[in-house]
C-alpha cells in the first residue's frame, strides 16, 4: 500500500472517530446526530487537502457542511485560509465553530481571524479626527472620545468590538482607512496599525478565516503585482461560493465615486492645515473641483439610477469631462507641494489615481470590461467592470499554488455544474465535483404549492393578483411567513395591498434587517416582506417560519447594465445568453431563496411559487428538477391540509 493511500485511510479513520455516534462530536455538541454525507464531505475535503487540486461540493441545508471542513483543514497540519461569503459566517466560524474544536483537538493551533482595511480603527484618521474640529455637536465629540477610550484597551482594533457604537454609525468612515487613504509605509503610526498587526498573525497561523472581499482583493493585488494581502497558504476553502464569482468581478474592476472625490478634498483640507502651509493657488483648486462636483452632481440626479455608460446624458457626459479637468487642476497644484508632509504627498497619489480612472472611464470601453453608472440622492460611481474573470482566476491559482475547495448549498442547475465552473474558467476535467443532498426529509417536512390562474409576470396587475391568490395561504398559514420579491416595485406596492393582514407586518427597509428578523421571531406570527439580501443568508429555525412565497422567478434584470453587456458578449461569441447565463443564474437564485424554509429537522412548510412560467414554459422544469423533492399541488386545499385547517 503506498505511503499516500496510508495517509488518506489514517485521515478517514480519525474523521470517522469524531464523526462517529459516540464520537468527540457527539460529546461537545448537543443533540449531535451522525450524518453520513457529513462524513463523505469531510472525507473528500481531507483527500483534497492530501492530494491537491479542485474540489466543488454541493452541500445542501442540513449537512453540516461547516464542520465537514473545518475538521479536517484543522487536522491536516497544513496552512489553511477558509473564505466565507459574508460577515456573519465569518464571524460564527471564528468566534463560536472553531473555538468548540479547538478545544477539543488537545493540541495548540493558531487561528485567526482576518478582516478587510474597513473594519480596522486607524490611528492617523483617529487623530485627525480629534484635531481637525470636524465635529459639529457634543453628541458626535462624545462618541469621537469613546472610541479614544476603546483605544487603550483593545488590542485588535476590530471596530465590531465597540458594542456601544452601531455598525453604521457615521464616524467609522471618517476613522477607518480605504485604499487610497491608507498612507502605507509612509503613516508615522505605522508600527501601530491594527491592520498590519492582524495580516502579520495570519502569516504565522495555521486557519485564517476570511470573507470573499478579503480573499478577491488579494487575488487583485497579486495580478497588479503589488505584493499580497493573504499568506502563501496551502489550501484555499471557500464557502458560500455561488456568490465567489460577481465577487471577483467587482473587486477586479474599477470605480470612481462622488464619495470617494468629497474624502479626497476633505483630507486634502485637512493635511494643509495640519501642515501649516500657505497655499493659495491649492485652495483655489479645492474650490474649482468642489464646484464641478456639486455641477456634476446635480446633473447626475436627473439621469437613470443605473445604466450603461452609453445611456448617460450629453450633458452629464460633459459634466463629467469638465469634472476631469477641475480634478486635473488639483493635480497640478498639489505636485510641488507633495513633499511639505507625507499627508499631502499621499493625496496627491490618491488625486492622480482618481484623474487615472476617470478619464479611462471617459476615454471609452476596454474589450471585454462594461462601463456603468449609478446615481442617487447627492451621489454617484462610474464603474468598469470585466465580463469574465476566468483567466484571471486561474492566473492567481497559479500564483498561489493551493488545492482549492469550493462549496456551498447551491452550486448545481438540475444536477450539473457547468454553469458555475465556466464562471470561474474551470473545467470539468480538472475539478472534482459532488452533490450530498440535504438530509431533510422533504417529502414529509414540505409541500410546494404552484398557484394556478395566475397571468404573466409581466402583466400590469400581476403584484396584486399573486396577492390575492396568496392571501389565503397566509390565512393557512396563520401568518409566519417570508414574502420574497425580484423588486423594490413589487414589493412596494404588496405592502400597501397587505396593510390589512390580520398579521404584524414587516416590511425591507422600514427598520435594519437585523432587527426585523429579530422581530419576527419574537412576533410568532408575522409576514416579512423582503427583497435580495432576505434570498439568502437569513437562517430562521422553527415554526415563526412555516411559509415561503416567491412572486417571480429571479431573472436578472434585462435593464442591469452588466446583464447586458455580458448577453451582448455571449451573442457575439456565438452562445444562446438564456441557457448559457440567464437561466443557470436564475435556478441558483432561486435555490437560495426555496431554501430559507427548512433550516432544521423539526421544520416543516409550505413553499409557494407564484410564477406561472414553471408549467406553461418548458424552461420551468429545469428550476423544479433542481429543488428538493417535495410534493408538489396546485390546489390550495392541500396546503390547508398540510396545515391542519379543515377543508
Amino acid at each position: 500500500m503506498s505511503r499516500s493511500r496510508q495517509a488518506l485511510e489514517t485521515a478517514a479513520s480519525a474523521l470517522g472517530a469524531w464523526f462517529a455516534q459516540g464520537g468527540l462530536l457527539s460529546r461537545i455538541i448537543d443533540g449531535y446526530t451522525p450524518r453520513a454525507a457529513q462524513v463523505e464531505m469531510a472525507e473528500a475535503v481531507a483527500e483534497t487537502l492530501d492530494k491537491g487540486g479542485v474540489l466543488v461540493a454541493e452541500a445542501g441545508t442540513g449537512t453540516g457542511k461547516t464542520f465537514a471542513y473545518l475538521l479536517p483543514a484543522l487536522l491536516s497540519g497544513r496552512q489553511v485560509v477558509v473564505a466565507t461569503g459574508s460577515r456573519n459566517l465569518q464571524d460564527q466560524l471564528f468566534g463560536r465553530d472553531l473555538p468548540v474544536l479547538q478545544r477539543s483537538l488537545g493540541r495548540p493551533l493558531r487561528v485567526v481571524q482576518l478582516k478587510g482595511r474597513g473594519n480596522y480603527l486607524c490611528h492617523y484618521r483617529l487623530q485627525q479626527a480629534l484635531e481637525g474640529r470636524l465635529l459639529h455637536d457634543e453628541a458626535e465629540r462624545e462618541a469621537l472620545l469613546s472610541v479614544r477610550r476603546w483605544l487603550d484597551t483593545t488590542a485588535v482594533g476590530d471596530i465590531a468590538e465597540l458594542a456601544e457604537l452601531p455598525e453604521d454609525w457615521w464616524g467609522w468612515q471618517r476613522l477607518t482607512s480605504t485604499e487610497d487613504s491608507c498612507l502605507g509605509q509612509d503613516c508615522p503610526f505605522i508600527a501601530d496599525c491594527f491592520l498590519l498587526k492582524a495580516r502579520r498573525r495570519a502569516l504565522e497561523a495555521d486557519l485564517v478565516v476570511v470573507n470573499h472581499h478579503l480573499l478577491c482583493a488579494d487575488w487583485a493585488l497579486r495580478q497588479e503585482g503589488y505584493g499580497a494581502l493573504l499568506p502563501e497558504a496551502d489550501a484555499v476553502i471557500v464557502d458560500e461560493a455561488h456568490q465567489f464569482a460577481a465577487t471577483a468581478a467587482h473587486f477586479l474592476g474599477e470605480t470612481l465615486s462622488a464619495r470617494q472625490l468629497q474624502e479626497l478634498l476633505r483630507d486634502t483640507v485637512t493635511e494643509l492645515r495640519q501642515a501649516k502651509t500657505a497655499a493659495p493657488a491649492l485652495r483655489q483648486a479645492q474650490t474649482e473641483l468642489q464646484q464641478a462636483l456639486q455641477r456634476t452632481l446635480a446633473l447626475l440626479g436627473t439621469a437613470p439610477s443605473r445604466g450603461a455608460a452609453e445611456d448617460l446624458p450629453g450633458q452629464s457626459h460633459t459634466a463629467l469631462a469638465g469634472l476631469a479637468g477641475t480634478l486635473a487642476g488639483l493635480v497640478e497644484t498639489l505636485a510641488p507641494l507633495a513633499g511639505a508632509s507625507q499627508g499631502l504627498g499621499h493625496c496627491y497619489q490618491r488625486a492622480e489615481r482618481q484623474l487615472a480612472r476617470l478619464q479611462s472611464w471617459l476615454e471609452g470601453e476596454r474589450e471585454g470590461w462594461v462601463r456603468w453608472f449609478e446615481t442617487g440622492s447627492r451621489r454617484f460611481a462610474l464603474h468598469a467592470t470585466p465580463l469574465a474573470v476566468g483567466a484571471s482566476f486561474a492566473a492567481y491559482r497559479a500564483r498561489f499554488e493551493a488545492a482549492w475547495i469550493f462549496t456551498s448549498a447551491t452550486l448545481s442547475v438540475a444536477g450539473g455544474f457547468d454553469h458555475f465552473l465556466g464562471q470561474l474558467g474551470l473545467s470539468s476535467g480538472e475539478v472534482r465535483c459532488r452533490i450530498w443532498p440535504s438530509p431533510f426529509d422533504y417529502p414529509r417536512q414540505a409541500l410546494l404549492y404552484l398557484p394556478p390562474g395566475l397571468p404573466p409576470p409581466a402583466a400590469p396587475d400581476y403584484t396584486r393578483r399573486m396577492i390575492a391568490a396568496v392571501r389565503p395561504v397566509l390565512e393557512a398559514s396563520g401568518g409566519r411567513a417570508f414574502l420574497l420579491f425580484t423588486s423594490h416595485r413589487a414589493l412596494n406596492e404588496a405592502a400597501k395591498l397587505l396593510e390589512d393582514l390580520p398579521f404584524p407586518l414587516l416590511v425591507q427597509g422600514r427598520a435594519p434587517k437585523a432587527v426585523l428578523l429579530a422581530r419576527f421571531r419574537e412576533l410568532g406570527n408575522a409576514v416579512l416582506l423582503g427583497t435580495a439580501s432576505f434570498w439568502e443568508g437569513v437562517d430562521v429555525r422553527g415554526s415563526a417560519l412555516s411559509c415561503v412565497i416567491i412572486d417571480k422567478l429571479p431573472f436578472t434584470s434585462p435593464g442591469d447594465p452588466v446583464c447586458q453587456a455580458r448577453l451582448a458578449s455571449l451573442r457575439a461569441r456565438g452562445y444562446d445568453p438564456f441557457p448559457a447565463w440567464q437561466l443557470p443564474a436564475a435556478v441558483i437564485a432561486l435555490k437560495q431563496g426555496a431554501g430559507r424554509l427548512i433550516r432544521g429537522a423539526e421544520d416543516r412548510g409550505v413553499l409557494v411559487l407564484c410564477d406561472p412560467r414553471l408549467t406553461m414554459r418548458g424552461y420551468g422544469k429545469v428550476f423544479l428538477d433542481s429543488l428538493p423533492p417535495m410534493p408538489r399541488t396546485r390546489e390550495l386545499q392541500a396546503v390547508r391540509r398540510f396545515f391542519g385547517e379543515p377543508t
